[in-house]
């Protein structure tokens, strides 16, 4: 079974207005309210390819009410923890030719809340994957993923790490099966600009050596990278489209791997499966779909560099 963590999933209200005028009142063309979260999107994408996955994490209030509620509507499998006190956050998402994003803090974690959400992992096993995505909140330590990975080390669980920085460095020691910076996220790791792929891949081998088993690296309109576990290097053009939403795209590409790994066990097969969902995200005003990701899939081969 895939479980994902979202530590702080919210609604998301995306307004689209032909121009934002500040200190004025604006009136939207179109308006939709959805779930947020990475690992909530990855859950969904899973979802509309036709992978089980149970979705986890935090949720409080009337907001996270309807969150679960539009989840379960999808048939998307929950096991959340439900907060005593506080409400789950609502996002505003702005489109005005460019995209704007204002995202609310969330609301406090306690030790309790955190502590039930452990126990919940403790049933994990061998063969079951683990995504923790996305930030922490203000009110979990910061360490919370390394936290969890340690816990579950010993337990045979593969371990996917979508976060950022010093944030996902820090849990390369616990060997994750897969991370997927982009390339402006790798760079930051590294300290310098990495600006061709060999450099990219020379930085990647030492993250392998750190620990990480398959890197995949989003690199917007020049396409994908993956570093597999076997030594193997694979490259995918960005796929032709018109960018309509990049919010959920990288999430996509996670959910397109791990839903073409399962169906295949051949890495390369996972690329072209994440590469296809990811892009079919970003061409659409939603997640992507498996009518759009097929589409997009049957025209992909990875070439080995």
């Amino acid at each position: 079974m895939i479980y994902t963590v979202t530590f702080n999933p919210s609604l998301d209200y995306v307004l689209q207005l032909e121009e934002l005028q500040m200190g004025r009142v604006n009136r939207a063309e179109k308006e939709q309210l959805t779930v947020g979260g990475k690992g909530l999107n990855v859950s969904l994408v899973l979802g509309n390819l036709g992978v089980d996955s149970v979705a986890m994490g935090f949720v409080g209030g009337f907001v996270g009410d309807e969150i679960a509620r539009q989840l379960q509507n999808t048939g998307c499998r929950t096991d959340f923890i439900r907060l005593a006190r506080g409400v789950s956050r609502i996002n505003v998402k702005l489109h005005t030719g460019q995209e704007t994003e204002i995202n609310g803090a969330g609301p406090d974690i306690e030790p309790v809340a955190l502590q039930a959400l452990q126990h919940k992992l403790d049933r994990l096993q061998t063969g079951d994957v683990l995504v923790l995505a996305g930030s922490i909140p203000r009110s979990l330590p910061d360490d919370i993923y390394q936290t969890v990975m340690a816990r579950l080390q010993q337990r045979g669980v593969d371990f996917v790490v979508d976060a950022t920085g010093r944030l996902l460095g820090e849990t390369l020691r616990y060997r994750p099966f897969l991370i997927k910076p982009n390339h402006h996220e790798l760079a930051e790791i590294a300290g310098r600009p990495l600006d061709d792929d060999r450099q990219r891949i020379a930085f990647v081998r030492q993250l392998q050596k750190q620990g990480a088993r398959n890197v995949l690296v989003s690199m917007a309109g020049d396409g994908a990278l993956l570093c597999a576990e076997d030594g193997a290097v694979y490259k995918l053009p960005a796929p032709q489209g018109k960018v309509v939403n990049s919010v959920g795209a990288g999430d996509s590409m996670v959910a397109g791997f791990l839903a073409g790994w399962q169906c295949s066990g051949d890495c390369r097969q996972a690329f072209c499966w994440g590469v296809a969902a990811g892009s079919a995200s970003a061409f659409s005003p939603g997640l992507a779909t498996r009518s759009q990701v097929e589409a997009l899939r049957g025209g992909l081969r990875a070439e080995r560099l």
